[in-house]
């Protein structure tokens, strides 16, 4: 399948270049299966925009600009903002997930279990065992504290979740528990790639596992559950120590890292559902 000629309204990526994010080897791989611009004047009538890395902070606005010239992103500001808090997804996926308080009801807590503390978008995993982790309720309350001192979390709703143990793999710095985990990228309802998530810690593994160990009757049953609130997405899951599999969370696809997903799987696949569903074949 050949790229569509210049000024052919098509699916299209609109990338910023972003250190930790987007990098030269991912924007080779969008650029080899895409047309690619770093301008959203460059959008045409009819073009599908996935907007890697570049729809933040002005979201709102740049699906509003797009509109302007008829284009439009491949997520709404509504789905965004579904798999943006976490208390959307959550009441969704059900017990596929960890169970998930409001800090603000945090009198309805267990006395007797342990607790992972996060932002409705972001956490501190970076410093897990002082900004996330917490051994009881009353703990809960100092890390809590302790988020309201960082200028991105004190602007969003903390969440409570109860800790379920993860098979770990290895430690990271401050105690951070490197676990099973695995991201997969999907787009429309299908797994479009799927690597380890822990980029940054493979120095610490013996072997780097492989995402197929996920089982996909999980995959799918996790997916079917919010594939009509949010078009293209990131679904981290992992597995517990007692060998069950959860998910983690959900993230908006356009901002989501790559972890170790291979580009040029994520950006072929992309490229066919997106033309099979939008566009007859170049």
């Amino acid at each position: 399948m050949k790229l569509p000629p210049l000024g052919t309204p098509s699916p299209t990526i609109l990338y910023r270049l972003s250190p930790g994010l987007m990098d030269e080897a991912e924007l080779t791989a969008a650029k080899k299966h895409f047309v690619t611009y770093k301008s959203r004047m460059s959008a045409l009538g009819g073009d599908l925009v996935i907007g890697r890395y570049s729809v933040l902070p002005f979201y709102q606005e740049l699906e509003n600009d797009l509109g302007v010239v008829g284009a439009k992103l491949v997520n709404t500001y509504r789905e965004h903002r579904y798999v943006a808090d976490l208390q959307n997804y959550v009441a969704d996926l059900g017990d596929m997930t960890f169970q998930t308080w409001n800090f603000r009801d945090i009198h309805t807590l267990p006395d007797d279990i342990a607790f992972e503390l996060k932002g409705e978008t972001n956490s501190k995993k970076g410093k897990w065992p002082t900004h996330m982790f917490a051994k009881d309720k009353r703990a809960a309350v100092e890390v809590f504290t302790k988020l309201q001192d960082d200028s991105l979390l004190a602007s969003q709703e903390i969440y409570v979740r109860q800790y379920i143990p993860l098979k770990k793999l290895a430690e990271g710095i401050g105690g951070q528990p490197i676990a099973m985990e695995f991201r997969f990228f999907v787009l429309y309802g299908q797994v479009v790639s799927g690597g380890y998530y822990w980029s940054s810690n493979l120095d610490q593994l013996e072997k780097v596992p492989d995402a197929s160990v996920v089982p996909h009757s999980f995959l799918q049953k996790a997916i079917d559950r919010v594939k009509d609130k949010v078009a293209f997405f990131t679904l981290d899951v992992a597995q517990t120590e007692s060998g069950d599999w959860l998910v983690v969370e959900l993230n908006d696809g356009q901002m989501s890292g790559l972890s170790e997903n291979d580009p040029n799987i994520l950006y072929r696949n992309m490229k066919h559902l997106t033309w099979d569903r939008y566009c007859e074949s170049p």
